[in-house]
């Protein structure tokens, strides 16, 4: 189960810290990658597929995304897992990150999909947290939107899952 809006905002913030913008204090690159790759692999098998992985992310604040292809999936759309290199972070999202909003992903995304995902995200003890949060403007400690043009404020989804 995802977490609640609240839990996540006190999350976020904790996790939040202005000199490490790509990989948190005392990151293990070996460990975030082992246990990346063995989510890869348990979402092959529980889907019965080849997901489609990018493992090659540099200048981001995620590690990576795994893409549950449509035809696996019960519902007709593919399905995007996207994996922080902060905390045990994780967001699954319907299509591609941003592509539907909280009401239309809630009609449209299978409840069997979203479970079989959030089990095996949980069994690995990621953090799934609502995307919607995420599209909300950052306003945390870090010098982000010193970076960002004024009409492109960076967001949460920026901070911890995207490119910097």
């Amino acid at each position: 189960m995802p977490l609640d809006d609240q839990s996540t905002r006190a999350l976020l913030r904790r996790l939040d810290d202005p000199q490490y913008m790509e990989f948190p204090r005392g990151h293990d690159a070996r460990a975030t990658r082992a246990r990346f790759e063995e989510l890869a692999a348990r979402l092959d098998a529980r889907f019965q597929c080849t997901c489609i992985v990018d493992r090659h992310v540099q200048d981001a604040s995620h590690h990576g995304l795994i893409v549950i292809p449509a035809a696996a999936a019960a519902g007709a759309e593919h399905i995007t897992v996207t994996v922080s290199n902060f905390g045990d972070l994780a967001v699954v999202t319907l299509g591609n990150p941003g592509s539907y909003n909280e009401e239309e992903e809630r009609e449209l995304f299978h409840a069997t999909d979203r479970l079989r995902v959030e089990e095996e995200l949980e069994a690995l003890g990621y953090d799934v947290i609502s995307e919607h949060l995420l599209w909300t403007r950052y306003d945390g400690v870090s010098d982000l939107v010193s970076f960002s043009p004024p009409e492109h404020s960076p967001t949460w989804w920026t901070r911890f899952f995207d490119y910097l």
